[in-house]
């Protein structure tokens, strides 16, 4: 669907969501619109993103810059509208290019006439204004990394870590106030609620993110690769450690790899075991996900949808001990731990990985239900319109840089 670029400040209708249980009027159903930081990559919040459209049919998607080409084709069914950013090509290949411009973008867009505005959140979208009386329900997939994990972020990034630093301190003013604007936090993973109570100071509820992979839909074969080999999904992010996975099993004999995304580099410099494949078809990656030996990911997710969508097909897991894998992997059922991101700890891993049961391994995966997900969503949503504002405020602003000793204890 074509998107709509917002004026200086962006106010809209939102629809009604869906048709009222038998019995109830239609003004009994709260009118949602769902917002998300930017729409330019394939990556799990993305996937959350159009779980939540879904969860409430009808909804707009109201965000910062929108590629269709570069994103999941499952947005284009939604109305999606997009902020004066969108007039930038160089905004909508890289976001991050954007950065002094993001804060005042998402500053000057306000939603009036809505019950509740639901935020898919990694640091931008929870700023989306609301006008008095629409409530704000914000899923964060992590406070702020390009605050808080700056180096990290922007490890491939023209944008540097001490590039920030004459901003930092504003930005974390400016964060600090958005979080404070939301009427409920929600949380991907217990790690991340933990940072969301070491920076923001607010309790938020653990829901994990929904696995909406199809396991039922048409699966398109790869040219050239026979089952067997192991794979690893990264975007372009510094902390995917992708090249620890490639180095790792480019030692070992009669191990393969696959890298899906487009973090995988060029085809032409990988190893000799190491296949980089780029962005595939949804239809290929069902493909990969069910003719994998295992999974293989030693970066710092969040949460980290991957592994989850790969034990849905049954296919185990190798995963780093850290982040929101430790939510996620049950050890010795669904896969194996990676006691740190070096190339021999990921060596030992897949040395110990056994022939695990695929079977358990799926049911494993049932747990992340998007029937799950969508279930909670709608009774917090409910209840927030509802009821009163319920988190706790921070007693004063502050910026917590996430690399810290004791901050590395939450993950």
């Amino acid at each position: 669907m074509r998107e709509a670029t917002m004026k200086t400040l962006t106010r809209y209708v939102a629809p009604r969501v869906e048709a009222s249980p038998a019995g109830q009027p239609q003004s009994a159903q709260p009118r949602v619109v769902v917002a998300h930081d930017y729409v330019t990559q394939r990556g799990g919040a993305e996937r959350v993103a159009l779980a939540m459209l879904r969860c409430f049919p009808g909804s707009p998607l109201v965000t910062s810059v929108y590629a269709a080409e570069r994103t999941f084709p499952g947005f284009d069914r939604h109305q999606v509208r997009t902020s004066l950013l969108q007039n930038v090509p160089a905004f909508r290949n890289d976001p991050r290019l954007a950065l002094p411009l993001l804060a005042p973008a998402w500053g000057m867009t306000t939603i009036d006439d809505a019950d509740v505005v639901v935020a898919s959140s990694s640091g931008w979208a929870h700023a989306v204004r609301t006008a008095p009386g629409v409530r704000k329900v914000v899923y964060c997939h992590n406070p702020a990394r390009w605050l808080y994990q700056s180096e990290e972020y922007f490890a491939r990034s023209p944008w540097r870590g001490a590039a920030l630093a004459p901003v930092r301190r504003p930005l974390a003013r400016w964060d600090n106030r958005a979080a404070r604007t939301a009427d409920r936090y929600l949380a991907n993973s217990t790690v991340v609620a933990e940072r969301i109570k070491r920076v923001y100071g607010i309790e938020a509820e653990v829901l994990a993110p929904p696995v909406a992979v199809d396991v039922d839909a048409e699966r398109e074969p790869v040219p050239g690769l026979e089952p067997g080999f192991l794979i690893t999904v990264a975007r372009g992010r510094g902390y995917k450690n992708t090249a620890i996975v490639e180095d790792a099993v480019a030692g070992m004999a009669g191990q393969r790899l696959v890298v899906v995304g487009s973090g995988s580099g060029d085809p032409r410099t990988a190893p000799a075991p190491v296949t980089r494949l780029g962005i595939v078809s949804d239809a290929q990656l069902r493909w990969l996900y069910a003719n994998a030996r295992a999974l293989v990911s030693v970066s710092y997710e969040d949460f980290g949808l991957t592994p989850i969508e790969a034990n849905a097909f049954g296919t185990p897991a190798v995963v780093l001990r850290a982040g929101g894998f430790l939510d996620t992997l049950d050890p010795g059922v669904s896969g194996v731990f990676v006691e740190e991101p070096t190339v021999q700890a990921v060596r030992d891993a897949l040395r110990r990985l056994p022939d695990l049961d695929r079977a358990r391994v799926a049911q494993h995966a049932g747990r992340y239900s998007e029937s799950a997900f969508r279930t909670r969503l709608r009774a917090v949503v409910r209840d927030v319109v509802a009821g009163p504002r319920v988190i706790k405020l921070p007693e004063q602003e502050r910026t917590i840089d996430l690399r810290d000793p004791e901050a590395a204890r939450i993950g």
